[in-house]
């Protein structure tokens, strides 16, 4: 069988394995490249950080101790040249597009940037409410398809684990295709609405509150509630006779706890229902919900069993509270020593409050979660081990777009990173399907040298600045965006993130 030829006003693109035929005015399927004239474009610009001496702006010296200033900027601003639009380095035998060399701080530095086409890759979601999402190992859907499960719950936080190659290549062509998109809205920072088997609906968006069941959520929890008796004890002495504070995970009983006990709060009788732990502390009190303190409960009577008739008196206080403060009552024993709700006395308003303040805000975070393959890690060295073993020696320091990188302990380059730090939309995706995210790698020259690293390819980082290409010849890119450092994060080339580093954090 003769091979079939292309027609002659289409161009082949060469960056990713689904090797598009585009024509002239169309893109790819990935809509990062485009047919001009006969020349493959870049649509996405290349993403520079510029990084001022001071947050907001430029600085200039006072006109009376520079009579000779020019009006130019003294401090000119530093610039990072990030893997965003670069393009990356499939079929994976070219050097990475961009390998640029600088002085820094007296050190003749390189720093080599690809974009790396990830199908061995996902987000880890942390979203601040002590609200039950749903049990964990369940499924999480979107558009009915699974694109992950809930995972361990942390302090305050419940935790997803979304994407991974089981998800994007392991199922059906649709699952693939809605794993995909989700973990590029989400890396991008863009609302997602999932549903969670046997839980809830929720919308994540990456440094939003989520929504849960339609309903927002403004903070998570101070602590369980052994800690928040453990917090505001002595606040809550000689103003009620007990505190309850009601918790999925451990509710806390003032009269019990050790903290009670150290401040010499006396005995109320009290009875709860659930697996006492050690003194003060309850399991299991209710089921897990989107109740009163991650229960099921609207009541948070049902926790209580009978009062103790030798040590409870009619008239008896008892304040019970959330973890967060939203929800909270006041009630009063009568005679048959039941608890009788009444409106909130004054005096412990201000605890409530209290409470809320300590609470931060709720927010999700997206952590995007990859592993520099062979093929990445061939474009930046002739010997891809050097590579890991450098960086894990902290030779070379790893970011995302300019963003830090946590790289995990143990083998290969395991990367997660805080996509709100990087900038807007830096990533893409191909249809195979896999995401497309930014790397780069910058260390020494003579360690980029002893890595085997591919020499014949550095060029100043004022060329690229100026709009040179690098190894990628075969296709031209549409420009340069300079986009803002952000001061919360470090700044990848500063010498105190390298093992050899003397400056100050």
């Amino acid at each position: 069988m003769s091979d079939i030829k292309p027609k002659t006003d289409k161009i082949r693109c060469d960056a990713c394995p689904v090797m598009c035929y585009i024509a002239d005015g169309r893109t790819g399927a990935c809509d990062r490249y485009a047919n001009d004239g006969g020349d493959l474009v870049r649509i996405d610009p290349v993403v520079v950080v510029e990084r001022t001496a001071k947050a907001g702006g430029k600085l200039v010296p006072f006109l009376e101790t520079e009579p000779d200033w020019n009006g130019e900027i003294v401090t000119q601003p530093e610039n990072f040249i990030t893997a965003i639009g670069t393009g990356t380095t499939y079929p994976d035998y070219k050097p990475a597009p961009y390998i640029v060399s600088r002085e820094v701080e007296g050190v003749d530095m390189i720093t080599v940037v690809t974009e790396g086409i990830f199908s061995y890759c996902g987000a880890k979601v942390k979203i601040d409410t002590d609200r039950h999402l749903g049990p964990e190992t369940n499924l999480v859907r979107v558009d009915g398809e699974p694109v992950g499960h809930v995972t361990t719950g942390e302090y305050g936080s419940q935790m997803l684990s979304l994407g991974g190659v089981h998800h994007l290549t392991g199922g059906s062509k649709k699952e693939g295709r809605v794993t995909c998109k989700t973990l590029l809205d989400l890396c991008n920072g863009q609302a997602v609405e999932m549903s969670i088997d046997d839980g809830v609906t929720i919308q994540v968006q990456a440094n939003h509150a989520p929504i849960i069941d339609g309903q927002r959520e403004d903070r998570m929890r101070v602590g369980c509630g052994s800690a928040t008796i453990g917090m505001f004890a002595s606040q809550w002495k000689g103003l009620v006779d007990e505190v309850v504070v009601v918790d999925d995970h451990i509710t806390g009983v003032m009269s019990e706890h050790q903290a009670g006990k150290v401040i010499g709060w006396p005995a109320s009788g009290i009875k709860i229902k659930g697996r006492r732990s050690t003194p003060g502390r309850y399991f299991q009190v209710a089921d897990p919900g989107t109740g009163w303190g991650g229960t099921n409960i609207d009541d948070p009577l049902k926790i209580l069993g009978d009062f103790k008739s030798a040590i409870a008196k009619p008239g008896q206080s008892l304040f019970m509270v959330s973890t967060t403060g939203e929800q909270s009552a006041y009630y009063e024993l009568d005679n048959d020593l039941l608890p009788v709700e009444k409106p909130m006395p004054e005096r412990l308003l201000k605890s409530v409050e209290r409470i809320k303040e300590n609470c931060e805000p709720a927010l999700c975070s997206v952590l995007f979660m990859g592993g520099a393959g062979g093929s990445l890690r061939s474009g930046v060295t002739e010997n891809p081990v050097k590579l890991t073993r450098s960086v894990k020696d902290a030779l070379t320091y790893m970011s995302c777009g300019g963003a830090p990188a946590y790289v995990w302990p143990g083998g290969g380059i395991t990367v997660m990173a805080d996509v709100s730090k990087m900038p807007e939309n830096s990533f893409g995706y191909v249809p195979t399907p896999a995401l497309v995210a930014p790397i780069e790698f910058t260390m020494r020259r003579e360690d980029y040298q002893a890595l085997g690293g591919h020499m014949d390819y550095v060029m100043p980082l004022a060329d690229a600045l100026e709009g040179k290409t690098g190894l990628q010849k075969d296709h031209r890119l549409s420009g340069k965006k300079q986009v803002g450092h952000k001061h919360d994060h470090a700044w990848p080339t500063r010498s105190d993130n390298y093992s050899w580093g003397g400056g100050k954090k």
